[in-house]
This record gives structure tokens, C-alpha cells and sequence, in this order.
């Protein structure tokens, strides 16, 4: 999978991109993340990619000229006419495990991180192809959504975890949230870990798991079973 994040912020990436599972994806060739600066894509000497909003009112909104241009730059250079543009904003569909598992089926994915007030209208209508968001609250920026949906996606491509059925268990991936885990010491100021898990009887195992999934769900996120 090949990943285009564009950004003005791009070092706020270079961290969370170069450490634990996403470092592992990109060492293994897994995935190939390229962070593109907004900033090199404008015309100006100041390289501004913002302006006053027309019409008045606090804030600054995010020119067009760049997010197009760096987009068509990154369709040219890598062959990638088809990828889908993900834009980063609390007005977009709200992400969820579905939904990365549908975007890990792309070969590539592009990504636009928002900031300050808000992004001239035409990139949200005419350049991306779809809008996400990871909650109904408002952050600085897309920066952190985008690495949390990329995280998301990432961790589900084969050769990434190092056992993908981590993954297929993990909480949503059935529509429930995950059942309950223990390791060692079987016993810990006082607490035990649950009999049926040291029985070694794996069909009566996988019923209590199946028993302790639904039933966390039922207290924690009803609207899970719901739907």
C-alpha cells in the first residue's frame, strides 16, 4: 500500500511514523508513507496557504491553489489517478473499523490535513473524494486524525502484526467489543484469572469468550448490538 499524507506540518509526523508497528510496516515494504509539505506547493515568497474568509468572520481559511496542485503533483508522480483523497474534518463520515477495513483494500490512499479555521470550500466539492472525522469534537489540525486512520488501516495489512488474528479479534472487528484478557501470574494480589481459561478445554473457552464479548458490549456500547 503507498500512502500520501499532505500537510504544513510535516515533522509532526516523523516520530509517530518511525517508531513500533508503522516503523516495522515500512521497513518491510509493507506500506510507503510519503509526507508532502503544502507549503512547497505554492507561489508565492511568503508560501502562504491561507487567507481571510470572503464575507468576513474570525479565523483564517486554507487556499486551494496548493492542496490542487500538490495532489495533481502526487497523481503525476506516482501513477495514482485513481487513489482515493481523503480529507481530514469533523464534518466528515465518522471513521470506524468498517471503514478500515474497506480502506485497506486500496492500493493507495491520499491524505489531506486541514488547519486553522477551516479549507476554501472547493477542496472539499471538487478534490477529495471523500471526507472523514474521528469524533464530534474539533482539533488543530488533521495531523492527528490522519495517523490515527492510517494506524488503524495499516495494522491490518498482512505482515504487519506479527499474528493477523490479533487483529480479526480485536474489539469491533465482529461487531462487538473484545472479551477480556489475562496473562501471567495466574494470580495477582488476590485476583484470579477466570477458571475456564486455565481448563484447556477451548470449546468451552471460546463460549465464555463468546459470553464475556456480548456482555461487555451489552453494558459498555449497547448501540453496538443495536445495529
Amino acid at each position: 500500500m503507498k500512502i500520501h499524507i499532505v500537510t504544513t506540518f510535516p515533522k509532526f509526523f516523523e516520530s509517530p511514523l518511525d517508531e513500533s508497528m508503522m516503523k516495522r510496516a515500512r521497513q518491510r515494504e509493507v506500506v510507503q508513507i510519503h509526507v508532502h509539505d503544502l507549503r512547497d506547493f505554492t507561489t508565492d515568497k511568503h508560501r502562504s496557504v491561507d487567507d481571510y474568509p470572503y464575507g468576513g468572520g474570525p479565523g483564517m481559511i486554507m487556499k486551494p491553489e496548493p492542496f490542487f496542485a500538490c495532489v495533481e503533483h502526487i497523481r503525476a508522480e506516482h501513477d495514482l489517478s485513481a487513489a482515493r483523497v481523503i480529507l481530514l474534518s469533523p464534518q466528515g463520515e465518522t471513521f470506524s473499523q468498517k471503514k478500515a477495513n474497506e480502506l485497506v483494500q486500496e492500493p493507495a490512499l491520499i491524505f489531506l490535513c486541514g488547519h486553522y479555521k477551516g479549507i476554501d470550500e472547493r477542496v472539499h466539492q471538487y478534490l477529495a473524494t471523500e471526507e472523514l472525522s474521528i469524533g464530534d469534537y474539533v482539533l488543530t489540525g488533521g495531523e492527528l486524525p490522519a495517523l490515527v486512520v492510517i494506524d488503524a488501516v495499516v495494522r491490518l495489512l498482512p505482515g504487519v502484526l506479527g499474528d493477523l488474528d490479533s487483529a480479526v479479534g480485536d474489539s469491533f472487528q465482529t461487531g462487538m467489543l473484545d472479551y477480556p484478557h489475562y496473562t501471567r501470574p495466574e494470580e495477582f494480589r488476590g485476583w484470579h484469572v477466570p477458571e475456564v481459561l486455565v481448563s484447556g478445554h477451548h470449546a468451552r473457552i471460546a463460549q465464555w469468550r463468546r459470553e464475556q464479548a456480548e456482555a461487555r458490549t451489552r453494558t459498555r456500547r449497547a448501540d453496538l448490538l443495536k445495529s
